[in-house]
């Protein structure tokens, strides 16, 4: 009895981290590849495959349009699979077409024409960014939101905000030409910039002042207790000076935020997936599958809605790294059907395995990256 309880209790590693992180990548990866399967019915695509995971299948169904549904067994992902596909990457199987019937060839993905692929590739990440806009618009329609005036009420000795002239009682205006409306906006704005050299413009008095600073890195922890790298100048706020207050939204006003937010979160990876790339993030803030159930156990333990912002925001970076210009992402796709739209035929069969097959390898060699990162490397 004691074993039972405590395999099945919210701090073992069942209940506590793995079914969390089942729920949050099986709803990420269910609505990605819900994006693929919708878009491409609209489009008159035979489907015949939707799995949830990889590998053998655990379980399923086939229904009336001859589309088997089912999960397998290594949760890692998902895949639609279209009439005419060889592979779970959507590439064509020549060998396959040939034995397909005229009904078949009709709804062959491969001999749709190339928007219809195209709209079919990009719904998973759309509709990727369309429940993180959900789920932001639902948390701000029940919750509202606090948010601080961007006021100053203290300036750190020897910071770069010092060094630069700001001064307690100066109020943001804009941060590198972005207007500001709450000292959280600042924040943001300046969290991922470390390095950089940015222009404030604050009003002091009757006068707006133009400042110059360059954020340093600081490690702070975050709402699960991880350990990140922000770029801060120095500044803070308190009650007083930031004279905190909840902002209520309607159901419209809700949505407009949400897409807001969603429209933040895809800026933030991308700037962050670039300076990654430029080697000034780093290494250790890009994290796996491990790093992921770990966030997941811990956003569990604080409360669903905190899971359930997990998912909102995961839900971006998929996005995000789905519509990168790699083979076989669907940003990969997407190069081809440009490619094929401007040229006006298909890019040659030799010429697609092989861009394959190196993009293959460079998204192998980033899982292991990752993985490596979540085991051993920070």
């Amino acid at each position: 009895m004691e074993f039972f309880t405590s395999f099945f209790s919210t701090d073992s590693l069942l209940v506590g981290t793995i079914i969390p992180f089942l729920f949050v990548l099986t709803v990420v990866v269910f609505v990605h590849e819900m994006g693929h399967y919708l878009v491409g019915r609209w489009c008159g695509i035979g489907v015949k495959a939707f799995s949830i995971g990889f590998g053998p299948e655990l379980f399923g169904f086939t229904d009336r349009r001859g589309t088997r549904w089912k999960l397998s067994a290594i949760p890692l992902g998902g895949y639609v699979k279209f009439t005419g596909d060889m592979s779970a990457s959507s590439q064509p199987d020549p060998e396959a077409t040939e034995h397909l019937t005229a009904e078949e060839l009709k709804v062959a993905f491969h001999t749709q024409p190339v928007w219809k692929r195209a709209a079919t590739v990009f719904a998973g990440p759309l509709f990727n960014f369309f429940l993180t806009i959900a789920v932001f618009a639902v948390m701000f329609g029940f919750y509202g939101r606090y948010v601080l005036e961007p006021s100053v009420a203290d300036v750190q000795p020897d910071s770069p905000a010092a060094m630069a002239g700001f001064e307690p009682g100066d109020r943001f205006v804009s941060v590198d030409g972005t207007t500001v409306r709450t000292f959280g906006d600042v924040q943001r704005l300046v969290s991922g910039r470390a390095g950089d050299e940015l222009t404030f413009v604050v009003r002091r008095g009757e006068q707006e002042v133009e400042l110059v600073a360059r954020p340093r890195v600081s490690e702070q922890k975050d709402a699960l207790g991880n350990t990140v790298k922000l770029g801060v100048i120095g500044v803070v706020t308190d009650e007083t000076v930031g004279q905190p207050r909840l902002i209520e939204y309607g159901p419209l006003e809700s949505v407009g935020e949400a897409v807001r937010e969603t429209g933040y979160a895809i800026y933030r990876t991308g700037q962050f997936l670039k300076r990654f790339v430029a080697g000034r993030e780093d290494r250790c803030q890009l994290g796996g599958p491990v790093r992921i159930a770990d966030m997941a156990g811990k956003a569990a333990q604080l409360g669903f809605e905190w899971l359930v912002q997990l998912v909102a925001l995961l839900s971006v970076g998929i996005g995000i790294l789905n519509l990168l210009p790699i083979p076989p992402l669907d940003g990969g796709h997407l190069v081809f059907y440009a490619i094929e739209a401007v040229m006006r035929r298909p890019v040659s069969e030799r010429v697609m395995d092989a861009v394959y097959r190196v993009g293959l390898f460079a998204v192998l060699a980033f899982m292991g990256f990752v993985f490596w990162n979540d085991l051993f490397g920070c």
